[in-house]
C-alpha cells in the first residue's frame, strides 16, 4: 500500500515537474478543442521555465496576459480561444499549408498571479493585456478587453507582411464561443441542399453556386469602394478593425414635420428624449414670467426654420415641476439641448439669428464625431477657426471612443471635433503615442498634455482643458463669451470699427500677429522656467550625493517641479466692436470709438486697466505698440501706472472684498485679532473707571469723620463747643 501511495506521489511529481510542451498536440492534464470540426490542442502555456525558448521559437506569437480570478479576464476568455481556434484551423489562400508552419504564427497565455514576474518584465499593469511579439520585441499592445475583430486586424497585418497575397479579401469572423466559422457554415449548408436534392440537377446546383459567388464579389466591390481615407487599395473585413465600433441608431426620419414647438410632459419627455437617440432643442418655461413672453416669437419661429431637421420643445415647469426639479432648471426661461439621454444648457443670447446658428451646429456636431483625412482637414481650417482632433489606432478602445463620444454636446457653438488615423497628420503634428487630442487655432497647435489612459478618458478634466483653448486666438467679446474671456486674465483688447472693413482688417492682422509672438514667447520663457526647476533639482540630487546623505538624496528626488506657481499673470487677446459698445467703452475706459480704433489692456479682477504705451501716446492696433506695453504690464508690479474703471470708494471696498477672497484664513484671523484688540480694549477702560469711582467714595468717607478724630468727640459736640 505504501509503495502504491509513493509510486502514484512520484508520478504527480513528475507531471508537475515537466511542463507541457508547445508542440505536443494531446496534453494530458487539459482537454482538446474542436473547431470546424479539427482538432486544437490546448493554447500554449508560457512559465519561467520556457518562456525565453518558446518567445525565439516563432516569429509571431500572440500572448495574452491574465490572471484566473480577473472578471474581465473571464469575460475575454472565449474571445481569445476563438480566435486561436479560428486561426489555427485556417489556410492560406491557394495553398493546403499549415496556418502555424505556413505563418510562423502562434498563440500563447501567460498567468500573471503565478508568474508576476514575467508580467511586470512585459510592462503588465493591467488584465487582460494581448501583447503580439514579433521575433521576441512587443509590436502591438491591447489593453482590456477586445473585440475579436480588433485582434483580428492586428493578426492579418503581421500574416499580410510576411506572407502578402496569401489572405482572404473579406474575412467573415466567428462570434466567441462559437465553434464553426461562418464560411463553414455555409459550406455545410450548401452540402446539406445537396443531398436533400438527391439526384437533383448538376447544373442548377453549379447555376447557384455562381450566382452566391457573384454576390458575395459586388458585396466585396461594394465594401472596397465605400473605405475612406485611404490612398491606395485595402483588404476590407465583414467588420472593419481599424474603424472604431459604434453604436448605430437610426435616425429619425422626419424630425419636427409640422415645425412646432412640442409641448412636453414628463412621460412624453421620457419617451420622445430621454429613451431616444434623436437631438432635441428644449425650452423650460414658466406663464407669468416677462422675459418668456418677450422670448416666444422667436422660439416660435426658431421651430418654424427647423421644420424638419430639429426637434423643438418646451416644458412649462409650473405645471411639470418634478421634471424642472430633475433637470435642474433654476431660471426661467432656461434652454436646453438633449440627445442620447446627454444635455448641455444653452447659454448664448436669445435673438432668432442666434438661435437658429446654435441649432444648425448642434444637427452638425450631434451626429457624431467624424473621420477626415490630410485634405479633407486642410479644407476645414479655411472654414473654422477652432478644431479639436483626436488621433486614434487600430489599438485604441472602445472605451476611448465613447468618451470622445461625449464631448460634441459640450462644444455645439464653441469649435469642431474631428478624428484621425491618417499617417500624414500623425507626421504633420508629430504624433508618436495613441490616442492623442490637440486643438487647432488657426493652423497653431496646442496640446492636451496627459497621455495616461485614465487621464484621456477623464471626461470633467479633458473639458476643463478644451474650454481653456476654445476660444479663437482673437476673439469677438460678446455678453456669452465675456466672462471667458476676461475673468482672471489681462486681455488685450482692441476696439475697433467693424464698417471700416479695410481698416478691420489691418487691425485684426496685426493683433493676431501680437499674438502669436507673445504666445511663443510665454512658450519659450516657460520652457526656460522649467529647465531652470529640473537643473535645480537635479543640483541638489548630485550635492546629496557628493554628501552621501541618503536623507537629502530622496528628498531631492520626491521633489515635484510644478509650473503652477509662475507670477506671470496669463495674457489673452480679443476684440469688440466699437460702434455696438460705444456707451460701455466710454463710461468704463473714457474712451470715445469715434476718435478711432484703440487698444486697452484690461485687468478685470483688479479693476484696472492701461490705454497708453510708456511715452504717454494710446496703445493702437500695432504689433510694436502692443507687445512694447504688454511687456511692461504683466510684470509683477507693473512698471506703468494703470488707471481704474472704478471710483475710490469703491476700489477700496472692492480690495477688501478681495482680500477676504484670496486670503480668507489670513483676513479672518486679522478680524479675530481686532476683535480682540477691541474687547481686551473696552474690558481695561471699564475696569480703570471702576477703580475710580471707589477711589472717590474712599476720599469722601475719611473728610466727613475728621472732626470726630481731631476733637475727641462727635459733630455734634464739636457745634457746641463752637
Amino acid at each position: 500500500m505504501r509503495l502504491r501511495n509513493l509510486f502514484l506521489f512520484g508520478a504527480a511529481a513528475l507531471a508537475t515537474a515537466s511542463p507541457p510542451s508547445a508542440d505536443t498536440e494531446d496534453d494530458i492534464t487539459r482537454e482538446n478543442t474542436y473547431f470546424n470540426g479539427k482538432k486544437v490542442p490546448p493554447i500554449l502555456e508560457l512559465t519561467p521555465a520556457n518562456y525565453k525558448e518558446e518567445l525565439k521559437k516563432s516569429k509571431f506569437l500572440m500572448v495574452k496576459h491574465f490572471s484566473p480570478w480577473c472578471g474581465h479576464c473571464q469575460e475575454f476568455l472565449p474571445t481569445f480561444q476563438t480566435l486561436y481556434e479560428y486561426y489555427y484551423t485556417s489556410k492560406p489562400v491557394g495553398k493546403d499549408a499549415d496556418f502555424t508552419e505556413f505563418y510562423d504564427f502562434r498563440f500563447a497565455e501567460l498567468n500573471c498571479v503565478a508568474y508576476a514576474d514575467l508580467c511586470t518584465e512585459n510592462k503588465v499593469a493591467a488584465w487582460p493585456t494581448t501583447i503580439l511579439f514579433e521575433d521576441g520585441e512587443p509590436l502591438v499592445t491591447f489593453r482590456g478587453v477586445k473585440h475579436i475583430s480588433v485582434l483580428s486586424g492586428a493578426v492579418e497585418d503581421a500574416l499580410e507582411k510576411v506572407k502578402p497575397n496569401t489572405r482572404p479579401k473579406t474575412l467573415e469572423l466567428p462570434e466567441p464561443g462559437d465553434k464553426t466559422s461562418p464560411d463553414a457554415k455555409a459550406e455545410t449548408e450548401k452540402t446539406e441542399k445537396a443531398d436533400a436534392r438527391g439526384k437533383g440537377s448538376e447544373k442548377e446546383l453549379v447555376k447557384e453556386t455562381e450566382k452566391e459567388k457573384e454576390t458575395e464579389t459586388s458585396t466585396a466591390a461594394s465594401a472596397d469602394a465605400s473605405t475612406e481615407g485611404e490612398a491606395t487599395p485595402k483588404k476590407t473585413y465583414t467588420v472593419n478593425y481599424n474603424t472604431p465600433s459604434q453604436k448605430v441608431t437610426p435616425k429619425p426620419s422626419n424630425p419636427n414635420p409640422k415645425g412646432l414647438s412640442v409641448p412636453l410632459t414628463w412621460e412624453l419627455f421620457q419617451s420622445m428624449v430621454t429613451l431616444t437617440q434623436e437631438p432635441w432643442f428644449v425650452k423650460f418655461y414658466a406663464p407669468w414670467c416677462h422675459h418668456c413672453q418677450a422670448m416666444a416669437p422667436n422660439w416660435e419661429q426658431l421651430a418654424k426654420e427647423m421644420k424638419g431637421r430639429l426637434n423643438i420643445g418646451e416644458v412649462n415647469c409650473d405645471r411639470d415641476t418634478r421634471l424642472c426639479k430633475e433637470l435642474r432648471v433654476r431660471g426661467y426661461p432656461s434652454i436646453m439641448f438633449f440627445k442620447g439621454g446627454e444635455k448641455v444648457e444653452y447659454e448664448g443670447l436669445r435673438g432668432l439669428g442666434d438661435f437658429v446658428q446654435y441649432a444648425e451646429k448642434a444637427i452638425d456636431l450631434s451626429s457624431g464625431v467624424p473621420d477626415v483625412d490630410f485634405d479633407s482637414f486642410k479644407a476645414l481650417e479655411e472654414k473654422e477657426e477652432v478644431i479639436f482632433l483626436y488621433f486614434y489606432d487600430h489599438a485604441t478602445t472602445s472605451e476611448d471612443f465613447l468618451s470622445l463620444e461625449r464631448y460634441p454636446l459640450s462644444l455645439i457653438g464653441k469649435a469642431k471635433l474631428v478624428k484621425t488615423r491618417d499617417p500624414k497628420l500623425y507626421d504633420r503634428y508629430k504624433i508618436t503615442t495613441w490616442p492623442r487630442l490637440i486643438v487647432s487655432r488657426e493652423g497653431r497647435p496646442t496640446y492636451y498634455t496627459p497621455l495616461a489612459p485614465r487621464e484621456m478618458r477623464d471626461t470633467r478634466m479633458v473639458l476643463n482643458w478644451m474650454k481653456s483653448v476654445w476660444l479663437p486666438l482673437v476673439p469677438e467679446l460678446t455678453p456669452s463669451n465675456a466672462r471667458d474671456i476676461m475673468d482672471g486674465k489681462i486681455v488685450v483688447l482692441g476696439v475697433l470699427n467693424r464698417e471700416n472693413e479695410d481698416s478691420f482688417r489691418g487691425a485684426i492682422r496685426e493683433m493676431k500677429s501680437a499674438a502669436n509672438e507673445w504666445m511663443d514667447k510665454q512658450i519659450q520663457l516657460f520652457q526656460i522656467h522649467r529647465q531652470d526647476l529640473r537643473d535645480a533639482k537635479q543640483l541638489r540630487i548630485e550635492e546629496a550625493e557628493d554628501r552621501g546623505d541618503q536623507r537629502a538624496l530622496r528628498n531631492a528626488k520626491n521633489i515635484r517641479i510644478n509650473m503652477d506657481r509662475s507670477d506671470m499673470k496669463e495674457a489673452t487677446f480679443a476684440w469688440v466692436d466699437g460702434n455696438f459698445w460705444q456707451r460701455w467703452i466710454r463710461t468704463t475706459y473714457g474712451i470715445d470709438a469715434k476718435d478711432g480704433d484703440r487698444v486697452i489692456i484690461n485687468d478685470e479682477d483688479k479693476r484696472r486697466y492701461w490705454d497708453q504705451t510708456s511715452t504717454g501716446n494710446p496703445i493702437v492696433p500695432s504689433r510694436t505698440s502692443i507687445l512694447e506695453t504688454l511687456n511692461k504690464v504683466t510684470v509683477n508690479p507693473p512698471k506703468l501706472k494703470p488707471k481704474l474703471t472704478i471710483g475710490v470708494i469703491e476700489k477700496m471696498f472692492f480690495d477688501i472684498k478681495m482680500t477676504f477672497k484670496e486670503h480668507p484664513y489670513l483676513s479672518m484671523g486679522c478680524i479675530l485679532g481686532i476683535a480682540f484688540g477691541l474687547f481686551q480694549w473696552l474690558m481695561g477702560r471699564t475696569t480703570r473707571r471702576a477703580r475710580s469711582h471707589f477711589k472717590l467714595e474712599e476720599g469722601v468717607g475719611m473728610k466727613e469723620s475728621k472732626p470726630s478724630t481731631l476733637f475727641g468727640g462727635s459733630s455734634n459736640t464739636a457745634t457746641k463747643a463752637d
